[in-house]
């Protein structure tokens, strides 16, 4: 039965029924080739991933315009400063309905403004100027927007604001601006209408409140809180009236900006005051401020009250209450939130299904969210870029990237053509397996399909950079970056602060958080998790509770991935009562055990070698109704191994296979360690053997593990003949491959042949170190051969010169420990 765990795999040959006689030396015959060279870092990789990046975000995007009208010719002869080789248009074409408004001197300027290229327009406006400023300026900035032009009416404005700003008799006046809002606003250019109100003074012109709504949209999407926030109360002082829209904004702002419940609560209670019915926009933005801080029971509160109060929620809200349950991991109330909205009626559309996608796949139920694209497609609603996004990115982040790419390639065959948001997780799981080359693929497919990268494409190669520890290309990209005028924003300065952390440099890391602070930015929840992220590579533990404390002094609450680095960095340190600080506030009730955090806390244990731990956690994963997904398999099935509680491991093995679940090289690592320790070194090999044949393709740990088990039973030339097996496929020998024939030799009490294995080492590079020494001294003194062991040490600064000389200090002491323990 012991073949039957994986029954999609060939049945694997039976053990040899007899043993060759064994021949104790060590001479593989075949040798490790001399150690390779280091291999260069992938700079040509990257260098020509930077370029293609580069050039995609500096093609010009083709605007299409409306066809504009000609100038009449008898207005011609009155500029002769617009007589020019630029186009003009037939006058068959004239709309002169459309058009009417505008003067015959003001068509004539619209069609030199149409014809000239962009960046001779400024050249083109000050030849221009005197014309002008007669014409009706807020007419043609009309004119070029009803044409499609709204980059050329930028430029007009921008001209016209620095030549007569300063002009209080030629100014641009109120109805000019608010125009310019408007475009600026209906085009979604929320950076470049930030850009350009933070450099006009905008309380000096009298607006109307749709123009202070939009610009507060604006600071809202681009994250200059702070300067909304002091718009909207200059806005009030000045007498204007806020509408539903304008507290629905700034309620989206307050929630963005976080730790503003308060503020929230507030701004319900005046819109109450001034007699404004809530509508789903307010209920969803404010449900929407309780997920991002993880405040579920006000988001319930909240919706309760609303009901009280003869309120319906519709799909919008809903979908919000389904995101914010989704985020948080708790999966079972977002599907009692969808149960309601089918109860009640209420339709769902591609949000809810998006939302709940994303929920199945943050809970680890990925082929639940990989089944909800059926599910829509049955019921009506067709997937879009979002939800096969969400799943591409949940394959991703489970390491199954051909599953990725196959569901990328049918919903571009669907019909589904793939937004920014899709190229960029495909691009960021590709860079996490240094797959350069297939990202160079995905950057030209972007370019065919008309697709240009945004500031979120440009972060996601940050981070890419930083995966690879590459320092200088991270700050490479991000000049390259500001250089195609892409700005940083919060996210860019949260992932610098992880990149620079992966690189190693931890004052980089702080640089980017002063930086990020000095520009206007607060730090949120992301912010932290990146400082976090950083420490727990360290396993700095301590400076990590510090940021913890900072975190919630400053009124934010930890999210599960904030728990999930602090857990990594206590493992990285190996502090087990971290750990099990953290497992009380899960256990207790203190913070929710999402899928994402209980997998964590197993991990955690894991690497601290800490049983109980893991078990508990394990039993929790399953309570809650969570599927184990194969990391938290393999790390069971090695500990249960590893601590020889060989029926537990064989349960794991048998819940691979029943849950479905492809065991990749860890489990047969796993597998074959399990027969080792039970002492069966033959099976062993034989699974070696199988995957051999039919893949994974075995690493030197595989080799090392069926090794150890030969020298365990003292088949040591079985275990060189394995050594010499896997030599010849190409795989190097480590230093665990020798200290494991040293173990091996010393048990036997085989002194001269442990001396032989160092030597060997020495030879084939591979420098002992004090642990192969150890084993060596620890052999002679179980042996009760002291002084031999005195010799041994003795003599290795004579074959070894570069073994330090603490090193030395400390064997020669404990030696003289095990001789004075034996008086």
């Amino acid at each position: 039965m012991e073949g039957t765990f994986f029954p999609n795999r060939p049945l694997l040959p039976a053990a040899p029924a007899q043993r060759p006689t064994q021949t104790l030396k060590f001479k593989p015959t075949s040798f490790p080739p001399p150690s390779p060279q280091p291999q260069p870092p992938p700079s040509f990789q990257l260098d020509s991933l930077l370029q293609h990046l580069q050039h995609l975000s500096s093609t010009p995007v083709t605007t299409h315009t409306l066809t504009l009208l000609p100038s009449s010719q008898d207005s011609t002869t009155h500029f002769s400063s617009l007589h020019s080789n630029h186009p003009t248009l037939d006058q068959d074409k004239f709309d002169d309905v459309k058009f009417g408004f505008l003067s015959d001197r003001g068509k004539l300027l619209l069609n030199s403004i149409v014809g000239s290229p962009l960046h001779e327009l400024n050249d083109f406006f000050n030849s221009a100027k005197f014309e002008l400023v007669e014409v009706d300026f807020h007419s043609l900035l009309k004119a070029l927007d009803l044409s499609g032009n709204w980059e050329r009416a930028l430029l007009l404005f921008e001209w016209g604001w620095l030549h007569f700003g300063s002009d209080q008799n030629l100014r641009l006046d109120n109805q000019v601006v608010e125009l310019m809002v408007r475009i600026l606003g209906r085009e979604s250019q929320h950076s470049i209408a930030t850009k350009l109100f933070d450099l006009i003074p905008v309380e000096e012109y009298s607006l109307d409140i749709r123009a202070y709504t939009t610009i507060l949209h604006a600071y809202a999407r681009t994250g200059k809180y702070k300067r909304a926030i002091d718009m909207f109360e200059k806005m009030k002082e000045i007498g204007l009236d806020p509408t539903l829209v304008t507290y629905n904004v700034m309620l989206d702002i307050y929630g963005k900006m976080g730790r503003s419940w308060d503020r929230i609560l507030d701004l319900l209670d005046e819109m109450r005051s001034k007699g404004l019915e809530f509508d789903e926009f307010t209920c969803s933005t404010v449900i929407s401020a309780c997920g991002r801080e993880g405040m579920l029971d006000e988001a319930r509160e909240f919706l309760a009250d609303l009901k009280l109060n003869g309120y319906k929620p519709g799909t919008v809200t809903y979908n919000s209450m389904m995101q914010a349950f989704g985020k948080a991991g708790i999966y079972t109330e977002a599907l009692n939130i969808l149960k309601e909205m089918e109860d009640n009626n209420c339709p769902p559309d591609s949000v809810t299904y998006n939302e709940l996608a994303a929920t199945y796949v943050r809970a680890g139920f990925l082929d639940e969210g990989v089944a909800v694209i059926d599910t829509m497609t049955s019921k009506g609603v067709m997937p879009n870029a979002i939800t096969y996004t969400t799943v591409i990115d949940a394959y991703g982040k489970a390491a199954r990237e051909d599953d990725a790419l196959k569901l990328f390639s049918q919903m571009k065959d669907s019909g589904c053509a793939p937004n920014v948001c899709t190229y960029n997780s495909v691009i960021a799981m590709l860079g996490k397996k240094s797959r350069f080359e297939d990202i160079i693929k995905v950057l030209c497919e972007m370019k065919l399909s008309g697709c240009a990268p945004n500031r979120a494409t440009w972060n996601t190669m940050l981070a890419v950079c930083g995966e690879e520890g590459k320092h200088d290309y991270v700050k490479k990209v991000l000049r390259e970056m500001k250089n195609c005028g892409f700005e940083p924003d919060k996210d860019t300065f949260n992932t610098l602060i992880s990149a620079y952390s992966r690189c190693g440099s931890e004052v980089d890391s702080a640089k980017m958080y002063g930086e990020m602070v000095k520009v206007g930015f607060n730090p949120c929840v992301t912010t932290y998790n990146a400082l976090l992220n950083a420490l727990a590579r360290r396993g700095d533990w301590r400076a990590a509770e510090s940021v913890f404390l900072d975190m919630r002094s400053k009124g934010f609450k930890p999210n599960e991935t904030s728990y999930s680095h602090l857990l990594h960095c206590y493992s990285k340190a190996g502090n087990v009562k971290g750990i099990e600080k953290v497992e009380k506030e899960i256990y207790d009730g203190h913070v929710f055990p999402s899928w994402i955090l209980l997998k964590t806390v197993i991990l955690s244990n894991h690497k601290c070698r800490h049983l109980r731990g893991m078990e508990r956690a394990f039993d929790e994963l399953q309570k809650y109704g969570y599927k184990p997904d194969l990391v938290v398999i393999n790390s069971m099935l090695s500990m249960f191994a590893r601590k020889n509680m060989f029926s537990k491991a064989r349960e794991m093995l048998h819940f691979v296979q029943e849950s479905g679940l492809q065991p990749n090289l860890f489990t047969y690592n796993s597998l074959m360690d399990l027969y080792v320790r039970e002492g069966d070194c033959w099976k062993a090999e034989e699974v070696l053997k199988g995957i051999q044949n039919t893949g994974p393709m075995p690493d030197v740990v595989s080799y090392n593990t069926v090794i150890k088990g030969f020298c365990r039973k003292g088949l040591m030339q079985e275990a060189i003949r394995v050594l010499s097996e896997m030599t010849t496929k190409g795989i190097q020998p480590s230093i665990v491959t020798y200290n494991t024939f040293l173990s091996g030799y010393v048990g036997m009490e085989l002194f001269d042949e442990a001396n032989e294995v160092i030597r060997f080492m020495i030879e084939h590079n591979c420098r002992p170190c004090e642990l192969t020494y150890k084993i060596v001294v620890d052999g002679y003194c179980k042996a009760r051969k002291y002084q031999e062991a005195m010799d041994f040490v003795s003599k290795i600064k004579d074959i070894n010169i570069s073994f330090d000389d603490q090193s030395v200090k400390r064997l020669d002491s404990c030696i003289r420990e095990k001789v004075e323990s034996t008086l």
